[in-house]
């Protein structure tokens, strides 16, 4: 049996649990963990199918940038809030269901017209694929960095720009009082003399 279907046999429960247990986890930091340890499973994924460019990206983008920001809002938003588990829509849940059945339909039907279900790609596909370049790497990297600077600049200008304002409007925010100041306010309220 080669190591590659040994590495994926090993890896592919882990990538569908942790799925699953992102899924159902009620504390969004314990749901943020089971998405780094998915992220990690499909780069892997991605280095068994010989794209080390794509490995790397998943995990410096992904389980990096992407992460980190997503346990930024949670911590800014707060973890110990609680959760009504009313649905404030009605028929929410039966809709999600119905698009998402929906949308498995689609992507099965698009994948079998586009591509097909076979086990190997195109004869020319390598040539195609690089183009006389080095690799699929360098070609991305000039369509990214010649045709499209400009923006691919603005776009990271405006991600500082929300960042920033996300940090400006947490700050404006009126301080919270702890349970300390509302006891000590509470005996204020007691000793103070009834006039």
């Amino acid at each position: 049996m080669p190591l590659d279907n040994v590495v994926f046999w090993v890896f592919a429960p882990i990538s569908i649990g942790s799925a699953i247990g992102m899924l159902f986890q009620r504390n969004a930091v314990h749901a943020a963990l089971f998405l780094i340890v998915n992220f990690f499973t499909i780069a892997i994924f991605f280095l068994i199918l010989g794209a080390p460019f794509l490995f790397a990206v998943q995990i410096i983008v992904y389980a990096g940038a992407i992460l980190v920001l997503f346990l930024f809002v949670i911590m800014l938003l707060g973890v110990d809030r609680e959760e009504t588990l009313i649905e404030q829509l009605r028929g929410q849940r039966p809709l999600a269901i119905v698009l998402g059945l929906g949308i498995a339909v689609e992507l099965f039907f698009a994948i079998r017209a586009g591509v097909g279900f076979a086990t190997r790609g195109p004869e020319n596909f390598d040539e195609v694929a690089n183009r006389g370049l080095v690799g699929n790497a360098e070609a991305l990297s000039r369509v990214l960095f010649r045709n499209y600077f400009f923006p691919f600049e603005v776009t990271s200008i405006l991600l500082i720009i929300a960042a920033i304002a996300v940090m400006v409007l947490a700050s404006r925010r009126a301080r919270a009082i702890t349970r300390a100041e509302q006891a000590a306010a509470v005996d204020r309220r007691e000793t103070e003399p009834v006039a």
